[in-house]
């Protein structure tokens, strides 16, 4: 049986059958990790002999009438910010390279007792914000759809990893778009959460008030099978909300007939980095929404360039808080990019700090104003196709092509979903941000965009190995 293609609830099916093992989806992904990741560097660690032990296990139960869900038997990875216990965690720098956290972090436990097959830790950005950098323990991801350009950040190795077809799902952060940002240049499917449903205990944090976990995979459903294992509430996490956990998938299909959708046209038509093909394909998707039965209106929000200053404050100055030891005693153990990019907060003042969340409060309510009248909001993800490596991007500057950030700053759930390929060959996407806690709703609207755009129907990056 060919496992490449199978979704996560097709292998879950396959499992229940007889038709295939966990121990077969196993050494089928580790083949494929093998075999492509060589040129890709999607890994920084594979963890065989732990995920034979875990699929052997995962079979087992099976076998014994013990079934724990959704996932499990199914292969995923982590970026290597998460802890696992006994498994080197080292957020791709020099300054974690001997760390073997003793425990766990939440994620990475809620896998373990679904019954998950963990299959390795994933390349990132530095400390999830240094990169793409070649001066780094290991080398920067490369983009399946054209190995010369980037995959964006910091989730970069998620989204190799699921672009090559090594496996369905792998584990993000989001800070101010690290999800989103390399979905939507490697056509996947990547969910920012609300701020507070996913526990980031045991995740190394770059700024506490913006930092979100979550999934990247190969499809909204895929997604939604992996928050429904992830979401809830972490007495132990002080952002965690306790707040309840609906059923993910049982409105997946139910298409968009009848909700409203706002589109904040001034996000992106006037931004210098929008590309004609990014714009069209807004335009593209919301014509095929409203022709599917929403009501799809131009709103207004504040400006973008707001929502970006008061995230690019908060980031750099609770990133400063956090390295400020090691920038002062082992500046040159981290990478050039992430040095000078955590070096701009010490410049930040107790004012600025305290002005930007202000501004917040302030975002946050007319974001939330909007939505007490629209179901979704509709936007661009990314400005552009993934620029090559010798064409770098500063992902903080004003002029990024990325905007992604505002949903970080506001703490609502935000997905990016593939709707095809620009003329470059690389993938388009269109972002969808939900009221707080109804991420129900952004995985239903992202599904039927999924489905309208015929975005099934392209296929991966093709490999002969």
């Amino acid at each position: 049986m060919d496992t490449q293609d199978l979704s996560i609830a097709e292998m879950g099916r396959a499992l229940r059958s007889g038709q295939v093992t966990a121990e077969q989806l196993a050494k089928d992904a580790l083949a494929r990790i093998a075999a492509r990741d060589g040129a890709l560097h999607a890994f920084v660690l594979v963890t065989e002999e732990r995920a034979l032990d875990d699929a052997r296990r995962a079979d087992a139960e099976l076998r014994a009438g013990r079934d724990r869900g959704p996932f499990h038997g199914i292969p995923h990875a982590l970026k290597d910010i998460y802890d696992t216990a006994g498994i080197r965690t080292t957020c791709h720098s020099k300054l974690r390279i001997d760390n073997v956290p003793a425990v766990d972090s939440v994620v990475a436990a809620k896998f373990v007792e679904a019954g998950a097959v963990l299959l390795g830790k994933l390349a990132t950005h530095e400390f999830a914000i240094g990169g793409p950098s070649f001066d780094l323990p290991f080398p920067p991801s490369r983009n399946p759809w054209n190995v010369e350009h980037v995959t964006g950040g910091s989730s970069s190795g998620s989204a190799t990893a699921i672009a090559a077809r090594m496996l369905r799902m792998a584990m993000g952060s989001d800070t101010g778009g690290s999800i989103r940002g390399p979905a939507a240049w490697c056509g996947l499917a990547g969910i920012k959460p609300t701020y507070g449903r996913v526990s980031r205990r045991g995740v190394f944090p770059l700024s506490w008030t913006l930092d979100h976990c979550g999934p990247l995979a190969r499809s909204v459903e895929d997604c939604a099978i992996t928050l429904q294992v992830l979401a809830g509430y972490d007495p132990q996490d002080p952002a965690s909300a306790n707040v309840a956990v609906p059923d993910y998938r049982v409105d997946l299909e139910r298409g968009v007939s009848g909700l409203r959708i706002g589109v904040p046209r001034a996000f992106f038509v006037s931004a210098s980095a929008t590309m004609p093909e990014v714009a069209a394909g807004i335009e593209r998707s919301a014509a095929q929404l409203r022709a599917a039965g929403a009501i799809v209106e131009d709103i207004a929000l504040p400006e973008y360039a707001l929502f970006a200053a008061s995230g690019r404050v908060i980031m750099m100055a609770e990133a400063f808080a956090i390295h400020e030891s090691d920038i002062q005693n082992r500046l040159l153990d981290y990478g050039e990019i992430t040095a000078g990019r955590f070096i701009l907060g010490a410049a930040i003042s107790a004012a600025d700090y305290i002005n930007a969340l202000r501004a917040r409060r302030e975002l946050t309510d007319a974001v939330n104003t909007v939505l007490q009248h629209y179901d979704v909001l509709l936007t661009a993800s990314a400005l552009n196709t993934a620029p090559r490596f010798d064409a770098p991007v500063d992902a903080l500057s004003s002029a990024s092509p990325m905007q992604t950030i505002p949903f970080n700053v506001t703490g609502h759930p935000a997905m990016s979903i593939p709707i095809g390929l620009a003329p470059n060959r690389l993938p388009l996407s269109v972002q969808l941000a939900g009221r707080p806690f109804d991420e129900a709703m952004v995985l239903r609207v992202g599904r039927a965009i999924e489905r309208l755009s015929a975005w099934e129907s392209v296929p991966l990056p093709s490999y002969s190995q």
